[in-house]
């Protein structure tokens, strides 16, 4: 891998070879991008392992909402063994409670469930009651490659001045931005320290089209 990390969202394998034959250094595998990014088949990871070589980062999440119930953890880690056997390298997923605190027995549970594997929480994170809180719930847990953040639940434009305090808090290391990243946002990440970036509209020309591989080649070229 290069020195930054870049991400890229998909979706099948035609999402996946594109990313790959554009530079990209891992995948988010996701099912249904209009409610921000489903668990997927376990067929589609299996059939990706197959075509590309990509570590595939694989969405556990069942509904649209940030919520975790018993019989949904149950679903989730049920789905994660089975995505694990097709070739999941690590998850994506992150839970708060009914008042928008990290949901920590739930996501503990998850991270369980997953070990040894390592695991990214996602946005949730940005929609926390209390963001400096809800880092500090999320930088300790076991196991964490990364935190898909973008600040702020509006995306990456409107969460900047979060995203530097995060990074001058340390923090720097753990984030990953995405979620309405542009290209000109990333000049004010690096310099803040962010080095993985996590792309989805931005390399597509809509979600009902495929990854562009040109525009996966755009993207490796600007964080490198």
């Amino acid at each position: 891998m290069t020195g930054s990390l870049l991400e890229v969202i998909t979706l099948d394998v035609r999402d996946a070879v594109a990313a790959e034959a554009g530079g990209a250094d891992r995948l988010e595998v996701v099912a249904d991008m209009a409610v921000g990014g489903l668990t997927p088949a376990a067929e589609t990871v299996a059939a990706i392992s197959k075509e590309c070589a990509l570590p595939q980062m694989v969405m556990l999440r069942d509904e649209a909402s940030f919520l975790a119930t018993p019989e949904s953890l149950k679903t989730l880690s049920r789905e994660a063994r089975a995505l694990a056997d097709a070739g999941a390298a690590g998850f994506v997923f992150g839970f708060l409670d009914r008042a928008g605190a990290v949901d920590l027995a739930a996501t503990e549970a998850l991270i369980h469930a997953v070990a040894p594997l390592p695991w990214t929480f996602h946005r949730a994170v940005d929609h926390a009651a209390d963001t400096q809180a809800s880092w500090r719930a999320v930088r300790l847990l076991p196991n964490l490659a990364t935190v898909l953040t973008s600040g702020a639940p509006g995306g990456v434009a409107d969460g900047l001045p979060l995203l530097k305090t995060r990074c001058e808090a340390g923090d720097g290391p753990l984030i990953m931005a995405g979620g309405g990243l542009r290209p000109g946002h990333v000049g004010a990440l690096m310099e803040y320290g962010v080095r993985a970036f996590h792309v989805g509209s931005a390399v597509r020309a809509s979600w009902s089209e495929p990854v562009d591989e040109r525009r996966v080649r755009q993207w490796r070229a600007l964080i490198d």
